[in-house]
């Protein structure tokens, strides 16, 4: 995750009219702000105050700029002073990284005493942002509102969030996912419009076989597996089949060689993010289960079944996670549990759920997989912590990319699960199962997602906003008759926004 790189720029707006002494308290005020938010811990990347704009040349150059210079991946803009808004539709057409209106002042409170008109030339955001807001409400920009004093916490945590997203943003942008198989036969909702995808996101994905993987296999030595496998058991409580002199060791051993072929392959190939299905295994002989869940432990995005989508979310969402308390994995609703008191959801995969959600050291085992015709393959097995966590999904509904996510609260499990030979997570959905699920099912949400205990719902609400996507959210609120008339509202509104009405 190398995101130290990154930047954000600061742009504020104004105008000539007001001369250059104001001009020149403005451009302080700006570098005072900037000074102070990259302060903040609740910003994880670099502020640059750029100078201040007041002509639609300016305004126009700085665009170009910002869209053209990779290490920027978005712009806080704010408008000091009054900024006439035609002056930036040149500059607001070209622009193409994320943008957040900051609706802030340099002072937090009236000076009653001494405020004079002076003053009240140079403090003109309460009105000068609101012409910016027309304009780009005007020309339909996508972009973040921010309001209330920079100062305050929650100002930062939210221009924090913008960041986080930027980065997620950036990332997909950019981001290549190799898929070793195609999607599971016959599943619907693994599949999905790539080309579509890659004009919308930016994300490329492409197809690979297993003999890129099994290929390079052959080619390890022997030092680098007797190194993972030291590794492995440094980092997690192997079961007694796969210790050494084991019934499975040489399970381990295999295992161990899946994982240093797939890393090169992705590494080599500039992959963030990848898929795997046990249709297409080829001549693997067991399916990739601790490779995977240590692949997605340092980073990477993976979906089962050939799931492009939810691999490059789970990418997208540990980028803008990084440095946060909580994990992100891949996931899947896989069982309920129905009481009279309370209904549960039990998430899990048949074995690659990522160890950054573990509560405590996994343990390392070997199981049988009961589908797929291979032999036996090795996973960790954990459980998770509880707290708030969310579910999200990107499906494709064909005239556009939907993303749906459930808040929910994973609960310890009420048992220990002794004869359940792969890592889970116990949830309650808000805002119970009965409504959650409904919901869930008319909006089509699929049955892989990205958990996370990292992010909030206000993460995804910026992603779909940057990207111009429908959000659908499931939360304490939700009732099931106003879900059901926004699904029928949404339709209608996707179908005019598609022909241009």
């Amino acid at each position: 995750m190398k995101i130290s790189s990154k930047e954000i720029w600061f742009v504020t707006g104004s105008q000539h009219l007001y001369g250059p002494e104001t001009l020149k308290q403005v451009a302080d005020n700006s570098k005072n702000i900037v000074d102070g938010l990259n302060g903040s811990e609740k910003i994880p990347l670099t502020l640059v105050f750029k100078p201040v704009v007041t002509t639609p040349q300016e305004i126009l150059a700085l665009c170009r700029e910002a869209s053209n210079q990779e290490n920027c991946i978005g712009i806080v803009a704010w408008m000091h002073t009054f900024s006439p808004s035609k002056m930036w539709i040149a500059g607001l057409s070209v622009l193409s990284k994320p943008l957040c209106h900051l609706h802030t002042q340099f002072n937090a409170e009236i000076p009653w005493d001494s405020i004079d008109m002076d003053f009240m030339n140079l403090n003109q955001a309460a009105h000068g942002d609101r012409e910016f807001g027309f304009m780009m409400s005007r020309m339909r920009k996508n972009r973040k509102v921010v309001v209330g004093h920079w100062k305050s916490e929650r100002v930062q945590q939210k221009l924090g969030v913008f960041a986080r997203v930027a980065l997620g943003v950036d990332e997909l942008k950019h981001m290549k996912v190799a898929r070793f198989g195609d999607n599971m036969r016959e599943v619907a909702v693994t599949e999905g419009d790539k080309v579509a995808a890659q004009m919308r996101f930016g994300v490329a994905v492409n197809g690979y076989d297993s003999s890129d993987i099994t290929d390079r296999m052959d080619n390890i030595g022997q030092n680098a597996i007797d190194n993972l496998v030291e590794e492995y058991e440094v980092s997690y409580d192997l079961s007694s089949s796969l210790q050494k002199n084991g019934a499975k060791r040489e399970s381990l051993l295999e295992a161990a060689k899946i994982e240093l072929a797939m890393r090169s392959f992705l590494e080599e190939g500039g992959f963030k993010a990848f898929t795997d299905t046990f249709e297409n295994l080829g001549k693997l002989r067991q399916l990739p289960g601790i490779a995977v869940q240590r692949l997605m432990a340092d980073g990477y995005g993976f979906g089962g079944e050939g799931d492009w989508k939810t691999a490059a979310m789970v990418r997208t969402m540990k980028v803008m996670a990084e440095g946060l308390n909580g994990g992100t994995s891949f996931m899947e609703d896989y069982t309920y549990h129905f009481t009279p008191e309370r209904e549960y959801v039990l998430g899990s995969h048949m074995l690659e759920i990522c160890p950054s959600i573990a509560s405590g050291k996994p343990s390392c085992e070997v199981h049988p997989l009961g589908i797929g015709g291979k032999e036996d393959p090795v996973r960790l097995v954990f459980n998770s912590p509880a707290g708030n966590a969310l579910n999200a999904s990107l499906v494709d509904m064909g005239n556009r990319f939907r993303l749906i996510v459930n808040e929910v609260e994973a609960i310890k499990p009420m048992a220990d699960l002794p004869k359940l030979p792969v890592a889970r997570v116990l949830w309650d959905p808000k805002p119970n199962l009965d409504i959650a699920a409904t919901a869930w099912i008319y909006a089509g949400g699929a049955h892989h997602t990205v958990y996370t205990q990292a992010l909030t719902t206000e993460y995804m609400e910026d992603f779909a906003d940057i990207f111009g996507i429908e959000l659908l959210v499931i939360d304490a609120d939700t009732k099931i008759r106003s879900f059901k008339d926004q699904l029928h509202a949404n339709e209608a509104y996707y179908h005019l926004f598609q022909h241009g009405m």
